[in-house]
């Protein structure tokens, strides 16, 4: 792959950590950050590997239903830990359909809980 583009986009919702021994069991919220990093080695005809404007609503139409929610209780986070890492493999496979028919790949999710603290889903190629 040659060339990569990413973009960022927030939403704020709450969860509670199951099986977990510490403060972060008890409900509580963030204030999320999401980076979608495309990557592929072609350009479209505009000298773009897609539109930012195009990825950003694919992001905001996946994040929009957990947005100032409790995650816990929406699907798939109703049976699945609604950590960052499961958020970021979530939004990926959300990504990944509409990636592979322009192209292009997935290459990384990213989920910031706070302003030092985040995880990365890479899917395998």
């Amino acid at each position: 792959m040659m060339f990569e583009i990413s973009v960022e986009y927030t939403f704020a919702a709450g969860h509670a950590l199951r099986n977990y021994k510490g403060k972060c069991e008890n409900v509580h919220g963030h204030n999320y950050k999401v980076r979608v990093t495309l990557a592929g080695d072609k350009l479209n005809a505009a000298g773009l590997l897609i539109d930012f404007v195009d990825l950003r609503a694919e992001i905001k139409a996946l994040t929009e239903k957990l947005d100032h929610r409790f995650l816990n209780d929406i699907p798939p986070f109703d049976q699945l830990n609604p950590s960052a890492e499961n958020l970021a493999k979530y939004i990926c496979e959300g990504i990944e359909a509409q990636a592979r028919n322009q192209g292009l790949q997935v290459h990384g999710v990213t989920v910031w809980e706070t302003d030092t603290t985040s995880a990365t889903y890479r899917p395998s190629a």
